[in-house]
């Protein structure tokens, strides 16, 4: 996941929980927060405790997100942000919390003649790839229930639409012919591609080290029969440690009438 890619994500949560954004630019973001999302991701359960026992006017935070630090020569001071670091594992959770389905609608002004707004499924996906490291991708995709074509980083293509939760007036919703469940089904196919896509050198690199502390465990522990429970313990330390796995998360997604 690029730091565009987060950046967009990140704009769209905050700009969807109603928070507002202060001032930014394509490398960072300062929000304040709403007081419900200052409770949810704030960690300061004592600060309302006392604020609501008291009847206190509540001051929720201001958070300052820097998406390219590289791009930042100013002395800036906020939490960086990138694919893997605490924050945005949060507001992964935060968005399943709250609802991990939306239905969206492009808005449509300014035109007396009838819109036709044609349905899309689109998700995001987040892929661990684990063994003694960790790699974690986040990929978009989304799904024409009308056509069947897919479209990659489908977030950055609805980040520019103005979408809203109701529909306008004077549009027309085209039924379905795939259906969303098919349509789900399709794009996991998609993601198994892109994975299977992916530079799996990292899989041989994690076995080949794992025979080799096997064979130093085994060296240590030659001639001990049978073997004693630590052995059997170091044992499976090592398989959980180095033992390659992926794993695919669905981080969030909803059907989309679009122009």
């Amino acid at each position: 996941m690029h730091s565009t890619e987060i950046h967009t994500y990140l704009h769209r949560f905050f700009k969807e929980n109603d928070c507002e954004i202060l001032h930014g630019n394509e490398h960072y973001l300062t929000v304040q927060l709403t007081i419900d999302m200052d409770k949810r991701i704030m960690n300061r359960p004592f600060y309302w405790r006392y604020i609501e026992s008291v009847n206190e006017i509540p001051n929720p935070a201001q958070l300052t997100l820097i998406t390219d630090m590289q791009q930042l020569h100013n002395g800036m001071r906020g939490e960086v942000i990138h694919l893997g670091s605490p924050r945005l594992h949060q507001l992964f959770q935060v968005t399943k919390e709250m609802g991990q389905f939306v239905k969206m609608y492009e808005r449509i002004v300014g035109t007396n003649n009838q819109v036709v707004l044609t349905p899309w499924v689109g998700v995001n996906y987040k892929v661990s790839f684990t063994s003694h490291q960790t790699k974690e991708m986040l990929y978009s995709v989304g799904i024409n229930l009308m056509t069947g074509a897919v479209v990659k980083e489908f977030q950055e293509t609805i980040s520019m639409l103005d979408l809203s939760d109701q529909s306008s007036e004077q549009v027309f919703h085209l039924p379905y012919i795939i259906t969303p469940v098919r349509a789900l089904d399709r794009l996991d196919a998609v993601i198994t591609q892109v994975i299977e896509g992916e530079d799996l050198t990292w899989v041989e690199e994690a076995e080949k080290r794992w025979r080799k502390d096997q064979a130093v465990l085994d060296y240590f522990y030659e001639g001990q029969e049978p073997k004693p429970e630590c052995y059997e313990m170091e044992k499976q330390a090592m398989e959980e440690r180095f033992k390659p796995r992926i794993s695919v998360d669905v981080v969030n997604g909803g059907l989309f009438y679009l122009k």
